[in-house]
Order: structure tokens, then sequence, then C-alpha cells
């Protein structure tokens, strides 16, 4: 058996290639597994690191602005989309693919088409509430639609009702026990707040998060562990020193980097607040953990902040949009929400709302086509 993935440009794309890729190989060890991406990709270390054989084409996105810098990127982006597909078949031709999957990203576009002209087995997942303009593009020529969000069908045109199977989540974060993780982190019996903006940051979460730990460093009401990204940490350091907040006077409040043990950290928490990335909600629901919702306003489709609808409209988040985001608006929105019942509540609707079993119903389709 023979499964090929394609798809890339973030870790929203390429990581759930990999936790199905992962599942596959546990499943059926002799599996072959192969990968089309992008050099320039993240997925070009991220697919070598997990030990699957990698394959790129020359692809690019184009520009959504009519700048001369923009018309000259689309130009030759539009000339890659042909030699991109030339390339794809090319290595389809060579590898012989039982099943084609795509994750989204524009580098998924002539891969699966091209699969699909060859007659070779193919399928996409979509990993958010409104589809990507690649999925949407791809959804009525390949054989099987699934889709993590009910929400995402409607914007999509495919030929059979598309498969729901959610987003893959880590093992690590679906098995990991509240008590054991807040013991790991020395936490008692006040509630916890988890804040991030992501990798390398979010300027505007930093900023008010740092008047949320000016009030909690008053009040001690909470421990509160905040992720900076790579590019706020001395930033946010220097202001929470001007503002008289010396961190290493209060055990409650936790500045870091980067948060290398998410799994811990979600399960010891009571109340995140972070942007709305697919997969992040995905690991909110199914560790059943009440959220404040921030979309970045900078993704394609704005398509954070239809995922993160899909939670405030069945109660289980609050949703502050990023123009109406300030350090009063912040503490107002905790305050309210922790001197309530609504946490638990609000998790327990999000638990309700998850799928813990999305590799296992991606694996079902694949194995449908492969057979």
């Amino acid at each position: 058996m023979h499964i090929l993935f394609a798809g890339g440009g973030t870790a929203g794309h390429i990581n759930p290639a990999l936790a199905v890729a992962g599942y596959i190989k546990e499943k059926h060890p002799d599996a072959k597994i192969s990968y089309i991406g992008t050099e320039k990709g993240l997925e070009a270390r991220l697919v070598r690191e997990a030990g699957y054989d990698f394959y790129a084409i020359n692809v690019a996105g184009f520009q959504r602005s009519f700048s001369p810098s923009a018309i000259k990127k689309n130009i030759s982006a539009a000339v890659k989309m042909f030699t991109s597909s030339s390339a794809a078949k090319k290595i389809l031709k060579k590898l012989e693919p039982d099943v084609v999957v795509g994750t989204g990203g524009y580098v998924s576009g002539p891969v699966l088409r091209s699969a699909a002209k060859l007659k070779i087995k193919t399928c996409i997942h979509e990993q958010n509430a409104f589809p990507g303009v690649t999925n949407k593009a791809l959804a009525s020529m390949i054989d099987e639609v699934m889709i993590a969000f009910p929400e995402a069908e409607k914007h999509l045109k495919s030929n059979k009702k598309p498969v729901i199977t959610g987003n893959p989540v880590r093992m690590s974060v679906l098995t990991a026990n509240r008590e054991v993780a807040r013991e790991k982190l020395g936490i008692g019996n006040i509630p916890m707040i988890l804040s991030f903006g992501g990798s390398l940051g979010a300027k505007p979460i930093n900023d008010a998060v740092i008047d949320l730990i000016k009030s909690n460093s008053e009040s001690g009401k909470f421990f509160h562990m905040h992720a900076t990204g790579k590019y706020g940490h001395d930033d946010m350091l220097s202001k929470l020193s001007d503002a008289g907040v010396e961190l290493e006077k209060h055990p409650n409040i936790c500045v870091r980097e980067y948060i290398n043990d998410m799994d811990v950290c979600l399960a010891a928490a009571d109340l995140v607040i972070c942007r709305a990335g697919a997969i992040t909600l995905s690991e909110i629901q199914n560790c059943g953990k009440a959220s404040i919702l921030i979309p970045s306003p900078y993704v394609a489709e704005n398509h954070q902040f239809h995922n993160a609808m899909t939670l405030k409209n069945i109660g289980a988040a609050e949703i502050i949009e990023e123009k109406d985001l300030s350090g009063e608006k912040l503490i107002s929105t905790v305050m309210e929400m922790v001197g309530s019942d609504s946490l638990k509540e609000m998790g327990e609707k999000a638990k309700k709302s998850a799928i813990s079993d999305s590799n296992e119903r991606i694996y079902n389709v694949i194995m449908r086509l492969y057979q």
C-alpha cells in the first residue's frame, strides 16, 4: 500500500497529514508513505524529520493585490502553475501511489488535479470552517471530501456528501490528566489561565495580556501562564517591568517564550486565551476547555473568525475581534467568565462538540479508496 500526501505552507496543513501518516504506519507498518510539497515550505523539514520520502515541486500562491510587485509575482505564479502540474504528473507516474491525500495549501492543487486526471484515487481534508481556495477548487474533481467542521460543507461543491472527520489531535493531548498536569506545574486549587498567540507571537494579544497580568499580580486570583512567541518575549518582560510587575515575586504568573508542553498546560488550564487556528480549536474541544478566542484578521478568507464562531455558536467560547481587543476588554471578559459557573459549562459544551477519533475516520476514508 502506497499513500501519498500533498499539502503545505503552514503547520495547519502539514501536521494533520503527518498525524494520519503516523496512524497508517501504526496499522500497516509496511505501508509506504510519500509526500509532495515545496522545498521552501515548512513541510520540507517536517516531513523529512518524520522519516517519510519527500518530493518537491516549484509552485507559488497568488497575491490578493494589484500592486506592481503583486502583479509580477502573480505572473510568475501562473507560469509555475503549469510547470508544477507537469512536475507533479511525472512524480505520480514514477511513484504510482494507490491514494493521494490533499490537506490544503496551494501545493496540493497541481498534485491532486494531476492525480485525478491519471485516475488515481484522491481525497482532500479541509481543516477550517471556511475552506481554503485550493480545496474549494478541488472539491468537485476528487473522489472524497473530508471536513473538520460541519459548517464547511455549504462552501464546497463536491460530487459526494463530505465526510465529517474533525481534525487529528496529538495522542498526548487526548490522554493528558488534569490532576497530574497541575501537580507538574505546581498549581494549587486556584483557576488557571493559559494564553498564547502563536510561535512567532501576536503583539496585540501580548499587549492586552500585560494588563491582565498586572491586574492578576495585584489580586493573585489565578495561576496565569502566557507564551509571548519568538518576537515578543523581551518586549513583554520590559513592559511588565515598566508596569511594576516583578515576575520573580509572583509565583502564580509564568511568562515563557514558547510552550513546549502544551499537552500538560492544556490539561491543567481552566480558561484558554488564543487565536482560532483549526488544530488549536480541536485541541481545546478535545480537552473540554472554555476559551476566549481572538481570531487573526491576517489569514486568508478570514477563516479563523469562522472557526471561532463554531464554538461561539454552541456557547463554548467568547470572541474578541482584534479590532476590539484591549487590556480593559480582556480583563472584563475574563472576570465575567471566571466569576460564574460558565467556565465549567462552556468546557462541557466544548468537549461535547469534540471529535476524538479523527485519525480513525480519515483512515477509514483512505482505506475505502484503497480497496
